[in-house]
């Protein structure tokens, strides 16, 4: 290796076990996304989806480690929490709406979650999938944390229920607003509830998106699908 290649890998390998590198390439990836989206008005660039295909990209290309990368990516991981906080200031100003939609906002929220427990379970069965995958895919409809903590419990692939939950809200966030454009649900209520009942925060965001009544629906919807999720998926488990 001549001096300048020598040169050149001690500079990689210094900026990809920085901080800074993670931070960059996340943001730098959501950007892209966000960018192509305005640009192509194309639900497929997701920007979520858009960042984690070029995180990946990069880091296959680059040869650097998943720990190397978490090192900064995980400063961006940590606003995941206050960003969730965040979520209460739409519901608060959408709260004279919500109080009046209490019976359909439950409603929807048990259906849904008992509707993607068992569709889960089922689909799994049917594709000839075994006990253990079943329960890996139970808890997808929660949010990441609790499907985690929920698939340790019950028996399930911890690590593999997070890629599924995690595509579950990328699917739902694509595919959502099309499904519900189609089968001609306009009202941002009943599109909130849709959204926040399975596909959690990613879904959740673009339903704030499109407006900040969908969104304030959708983010009330994701914490009570969470819960219900967490009663729900032990009982169902036994009888399925």
């Amino acid at each position: 290796m001549t001096p300048l290649a020598l040169h050149g890998q001690e500079t990689w390998d210094w900026l990809t076990t920085s901080p800074l590198f993670g931070i960059t390439l996340t943001l730098a990836g959501y950007a892209l996304g966000r960018w192509l989206h305005h640009r192509t008005g194309s639900p497929v660039f997701q920007p979520v989806l858009v960042a984690i295909v070029v995180i990946v990209a990069v880091l296959k290309l680059g040869d650097v480690s998943y720990a190397d990368y978490l090192t900064g990516g995980s400063y961006v991981g940590f606003w995941l929490g206050p960003a969730t906080v965040a979520l209460a200031l739409p519901l608060h100003h959408e709260w004279h709406l919500v109080r009046r939609a209490a019976v359909p906002i439950l409603t929807g929220v048990v259906v849904g979650t008992v509707v993607s427990i068992c569709s889960a379970i089922l689909v799994t069965d049917l594709a000839g999938g075994n006990r253990e995958l079943q329960l890996t895919m139970a808890p997808k409809a929660a949010t990441t944390p609790v499907s985690l903590a929920l698939s340790s419990q019950i028996g399930g692939i911890p690590a593999l229920t997070a890629v599924l939950t995690i595509l579950a809200g990328i699917t739902g966030a694509i595919l959502g607003p099309w499904v519900l454009d189609r089968i001609g649900v306009r009202d941002p209520r009943a599109r909130g509830i849709a959204m926040g009942s399975v596909t959690h925060g990613i879904g959740t965001a673009r339903a704030l998106a499109e407006s900040r009544t969908e969104g304030a629906f959708s983010a009330l919807c994701m914490g009570l699908a969470a819960v219900a999720t967490s009663v729900l998926v032990p009982i169902v488990v036994l009888w399925i």
